[in-house]
């Protein structure tokens, strides 16, 4: 694959005070991101909507204590009924299991095809309501309302949805996008710090493989993001995902240019299945991930050693782990074949060719030992503070 090149992005458009709109456009279906505060709770966030005689919003215990009722008081007017199921918590339940349980209730309930699914959560909950609107009498549509900075510059966006297998996350899926995203500033302040750090690293990511400059602006604001100051949680919300926005909408099925975005997933999704999932958190796999992926390119002649140690220490001063967890060096391999990003048994990485510009390359099997060897640390669990 070529190396990528910046996409031109501008700015997010306005849609009404104190939101603003990334458009999101793809031969799969065209959709707004609404970005801002108090937009969960606002009716007008709900307009514009297909019509359908039924919801079904899909959370987890914690989320729909928090947001369940004034969600549902805000959209449910729009239909003639809305039901709720609650999933368990956590990476583990993104699983078969899960999935059954949204299939279970939108028979019992009588849904049809015109049911919306309205998946309030982080990102399980959305890969898990996503999957089963994907499949559900062949497709059903489904709106997201990430409550997670993760989800909200991520995962929720570009119609990815999955389930894991014991043997590899992501690995049973389908793309699907949905009729439209609702990120709600607001639903950040319940975040517990360590999910907020967990959801730095997808915001990190962009600056490497599509904006330097944006990578610049993060390690200049990374205080202000941390004290979840709504400027700067506005702006890195929008700029995340007008990148996101682009890369998808110039490959919505990751033929080419849309595998950058799993820069320092290879090694994240290994970390993951290796260590069972939930023990560390997405964002923390991914954040060590990319300090391996860049060390890796570091190793390929790309980048600078430099590059990797600002890269890193702008990782650890989100609270993040840098530093890799304890498997054997075939253990990692065998997990990393699994990686969707694998040709014939060739692993590929997402490497920096140059900041800001991203590329998936083969690396040998001996040059990937030879990183993990030099960031191992012998332990199970981040080792960031706070992380328990």
């Amino acid at each position: 694959m070529a190396p990528s090149t910046p996409l031109g992005l501008t700015g997010g458009s306005r849609a009404g005070a104190g939101c603003q709109l990334v458009r999101v456009a793809t031969p799969g279906g065209n959709y707004d991101i609404h970005i801002g505060s108090g937009l969960l709770t606002n009716p007008q966030t709900w307009a514009g909507l297909p019509a359908a005689t039924d919801a079904v919003v899909v959370s987890n215990p914690v989320v729909w204590q928090l947001f369940g009722a004034s969600l549902v008081a805000a959209m449910g007017p729009r239909y003639r009924r809305v039901t709720s199921l609650l999933l368990p918590d956590g990476e583990a339940h993104k699983d078969a299991a899960s999935l059954q349980r949204i299939y279970d209730h939108l028979l019992q309930h009588g849904c049809d095809r015109r049911t919306h699914l309205v998946a309030l959560g982080g990102g399980v909950v959305g890969d898990v309501t996503g999957f089963a609107a994907a499949t559900y009498m062949r497709g059903v549509p489904f709106v997201q309302v990430p409550t997670t900075l993760l989800a909200q510059v991520d995962s929720s966006v570009g119609g990815k949805t999955a389930i894991n297998h014991p043997l590899g996350k992501n690995m049973i899926g389908a793309f699907h996008q949905p009729l439209r995203v609702v990120c709600d500033l607001d639903t950040l302040a319940t975040l517990p710090q360590r999910e907020l750090a967990a959801g730095l690293a997808e915001v990190i990511k962009y600056g490497p493989i599509q904006d330097d400059e944006f990578l610049g602006w993060i390690e200049a604001n990374l205080g202000a993001l941390l004290d979840r100051q709504p400027a700067a949680l506005l702006h890195a919300v929008r700029r995340s995902c007008e990148i996101k926005a682009a890369v998808v909408g110039a490959d919505e099925r990751e033929s080419g240019l849309r595998a950058i975005l799993n820069f320092g997933h290879t090694f994240g999704h290994a970390i993951e299945a290796g260590l069972g999932f939930g023990t560390w958190l997405h964002g923390e796999a991914v954040g060590c991930g990319m300090v391996l992926a860049a060390r890796l390119s570091a190793e390929l002649g790309l980048v600078p050693g430099a590059y990797v140690e600002r890269l890193g220490a702008l990782i650890g001063r989100a609270g993040l782990p840098t530093v890799a967890p304890a498997m054997p060096p075939e253990r990692w391999l065998q997990l990393m074949r699994l990686d969707k990003k694998a040709e014939a048994g060739e692993i590929r990485f997402v490497v920096i060719e140059r900041p800001g510009c991203a590329a998936v390359r083969p690396a040998p099997d001996a040059l990937v030992r030879t990183v993990l060897e030099r960031h191992r640390d012998g332990s199970d669990a981040p080792a960031v503070a706070g992380a328990a």
